[in-house]
């Protein structure tokens, strides 16, 4: 079976250098990369190190081995291009078809999916042509990745950097495992919020739960990778920012409540993935609570939190709004599960059954779609990230 054939092209910028990186990923991960530098970015990493690395001839000129035409043949034999870092100068010169140089010439031939990763300073990211240009490109069908927020050259800091480079990774992965060339989120922003919340009892004490935030971390960058605008509200995980998400980390559940409401005011799609407490202690204990000999503890009085997924469900924030829930059951799953379908006023509920040896903190899972119009899907035992398809899948035929 022939290698997936990837088209990694580098722009001039100082994260030219991260692109190694990601180089490597794609060819340890089976994929034939051909890299297609521009000029300026030799300035940062040489020729010679991308053809040690990827094993294929790199080149920035149209006029190099002209017998094999590479200005065409290079575009039209990839089944993905990725540029990375893509400067604001590569994002014009794509958003207006200017083809100077081999990198120019291959995004115009290209009929497969391509990605860019964006690094630049903040205002060159803000200015309106830029932002133009991104979003002539993302209309074309292109996926224009949201750039990273932190350090910058020099001593800014900001919204403009590279992605990490593993995660631009799994942008391409996912992109090249749906093998369509148009992602179908594109313009629609989807709200997912991730983990469990904790709730305080004294300074160093909670309440909480198992969840890990994996599968509200694979709706996100399958969302990503399917064009969408994604804010993904997390609640205490220790798992990596995905590329291209707008993160906004929460602890309690009040909290999350705060930031899924706010995020959803413009929201096409929310997904409630995360577990969220049902209640909290009635009390914060302002210092540690101390045990005393031969005294039982007191009670601990706990208190209602609200019911965020009930909430947006019942008050939608705009016309057309899908809302997906979650429910985390140990017995009698379906028919809890459509009895919770039908108390949330949801569109779907996406029903699995967990313990201390399921789902919570696996990579795998296995649920049942429940809709309010009385369907199911069933999704077999697999990566949490092909569930996360097969619901981005239903949202999608819904919106």
């Amino acid at each position: 079976m022939d290698k997936p054939k990837v088209v990694l092209g580098v722009s001039g910028g100082i994260a030219a250098y991260k692109a190694c990186e990601l180089l490597r990923r794609l060819t340890e991960s089976g994929h034939d990369v051909r890299v297609v530098p521009t000029a300026a970015s030799l300035n940062f990493v040489g020729e010679a190190t991308w053809s040690a690395l990827s094993g294929n001839p790199a080149s920035t000129e149209v006029w190099e081995s002209v017998h094999e035409v590479p200005h065409v043949r290079i575009g039209q034999s990839a089944d993905l291009v990725v540029v990375a870092p893509a400067t604001a100068d590569m994002l014009a010169k794509a958003a207006h078809g200017l083809a100077d140089d081999l990198l120019t010439n291959t995004l115009l031939t290209a009929r497969c999916p391509v990605v860019f990763a964006p690094a630049m300073h903040t205002e060159m990211w803000e200015h309106p042509a830029t932002q133009e240009n991104v979003a002539t490109l993302r209309r074309r069908g292109a996926l224009v990745i949201e750039p990273a927020v932190g350090r910058l050259t020099g001593k800014d800091t900001g919204k403009g950097r590279l992605p990490d480079p593993e995660e631009i990774f799994e942008v391409c992965r996912r992109v090249l495992a749906r093998g369509v060339a148009e992602p179908d989120l594109v313009g629609r922003h989807v709200v997912i919020s991730a983990g469990g919340t904790r709730e305080p009892l004294d300074p160093v004490r909670f309440l909480g739960n198992r969840s890990s935030g994996k599968q509200g971390y694979a709706l996100a960058r399958t969302a990503v990778a399917r064009g969408a605008r994604v804010t993904l509200v997390s609640a205490n995980t220790a798992l990596a920012d995905p590329a291209g998400v707008d993160v906004v980390r929460v602890g309690t559940a009040v909290q999350l409540r705060e930031a899924v409401l706010k995020a959803a005011a413009d929201a096409d799609v929310v997904v409630m993935a995360a577990a969220v407490a049902d209640f909290r202690p009635a009390e914060y204990a302002g210092g540690k609570i101390k045990k005393k000999d031969g005294q039982d503890p007191a009670p601990v009085a706990l208190v209602r939190n609200p019911d965020v997924l009930a909430e947006i469900s019942a008050d939608r924030a705009r016309a057309g709004q899908v809302v997906v829930g979650f429910a985390a059951e140990t017995d009698d799953v379906l028919a809890n599960g459509r009895a919770k379908l039908a108390r949330k006023g949801c569109d779907l509920l996406v029903v699995n059954e967990v313990g201390e040896a399921r789902t919570f903190g696996s990579e795998e899972n296995e649920a049942v779609i429940l809709a309010s119009d009385g369907s199911e899907t069933q999704v077999p035992y697999g990566p949490k990230e092909a569930l996360a398809e097969v619901i981005w899948d239903q949202v999608a035929v819904r919106l």
